[in-house]
């Protein structure tokens, strides 16, 4: 049951912290075995290609961020990119926000064109849904998106520093870049979409109702994004 629903998506970990929650007196070890016996597995990951384009002239921030992923507090630092997924109408565009103290998804957008719209778009929802102070550090890689001017006037305007990853290094966005693995792992890959619509409903139920509210991260004590965020803020 728990293993369904989570969409296949948990490992022996995650469904042993969910029995213990539940009040089940089980060992983990129990649990791994249990699953290999019956053949309960997580869903496996592909790659996937880039899809910002770095090659240009405009200015491009220096790497504040460094690889400083774990941060003690919300609206500290946020971090975005873009992805894509087939349709048979063609490629449907993702661009996220993060903030990289829940790895909750505070931004959106989706369209049919690689655009520096479509990011600031995301932007501008994170912007809206947490209204954050002067001072976030904003980090993305340096696609033409993100160092467009308009983009960077939307971040000076709100007190925003940015922050770029180094040039053809994914690791320096690494939160964004493992939930889009997520994403794909758990949804994208066990999916036709004849629509870009069809896509896009799907992808917002995804993370909308179960990636920030109830999907487990073991980096934070298996709780989903929005549980911690609401824990933390009464500890």
């Amino acid at each position: 049951m728990i293993h369904r629903e989570s969409r296949e998506t948990y490992g022996s970990p995650s469904i042993w912290d969910a029995l213990i929650k539940q009040g089940h007196d089980v060992g983990e070890r129990r649990v791994a075995r249990l699953m290999r016996q019956e053949g309960i597995r997580a869903k496996t990951v592909k790659t996937w290609r880039a899809t910002t384009q770095s090659n240009h002239r405009l200015p491009v921030a220096t790497n504040a961020l460094n690889r400083q992923f774990t941060v003690p507090h919300p609206n500290r630092v946020w971090a975005g990119d873009i992805t894509y997924v087939w349709t048979t109408e063609g490629w449907l565009y993702l661009a996220v926000v993060l903030d990289l103290y829940s790895r909750l998804v505070i931004g959106w957008a989706m369209g049919q064109r690689l655009t520096g719209e479509l990011a600031e778009q995301a932007l501008l929802m994170a912007l809206t849904n947490r209204r954050p102070s002067a001072g976030l550090l904003h980090h993305s890689d340096r696609g033409s998106q993100y160092a467009a001017t308009h983009y960077q006037q939307v971040l000076t305007t709100h007190g925003i520093t940015p922050s770029m990853s180094r040039k053809g290094n994914c690791w320096d966005n690494a939160c964004v870049e493992s939930f889009f693995g997520t994403l794909k792992r758990e949804l994208v890959y066990h999916r036709h979409y004849a629509t870009r619509e069809d896509a896009t409903q799907d992808i917002f139920e995804y993370i909308e109702v179960f990636y920030n509210r109830k999907r487990r991260h073991s980096t934070l004590g298996y709780d989903s994004p929005a549980e911690y965020e609401a824990r933390m803020a009464v500890a």
